[in-house]
């Protein structure tokens, strides 16, 4: 069940925008479209971010952009209701 929204829904909608690299977090708690709308959004208010692309089976967040830190996109994650576990860099695609 969806934890933000309780909509009782669990599918496999993901939100995607062009990313060149980042940082790959990953995110307990999602489990339907709304999930990855208000993910998607709270990171986008993060200074810097130019791309979110959330893979909502896998719990992965890859975010792009130059500027923010891990801890501005924590809060945002927790803004949204979620909780981040952890962070990795990725090498430009």
């Amino acid at each position: 069940m969806c934890t933000a929204c309780a909509c009782g829904t669990a599918d496999s909608i993901s939100a995607q925008v062009e990313t060149n690299g980042g940082s790959v977090y990953t995110v307990s708690g999602m489990t339907c479209g709304h999930c990855v709308s208000s993910v998607s959004a709270e990171i986008g208010k993060v200074g810097g971010v130019t791309g979110v692309q959330v893979d909502l089976a896998g719990g992965a967040v890859t975010v792009s952009g130059a500027g923010f830190s891990d801890e501005e996109i924590r809060a945002a994650v927790e803004q949204a209701g979620y909780a981040l576990a952890e962070a990795s860099p990725v090498s430009a695609s």
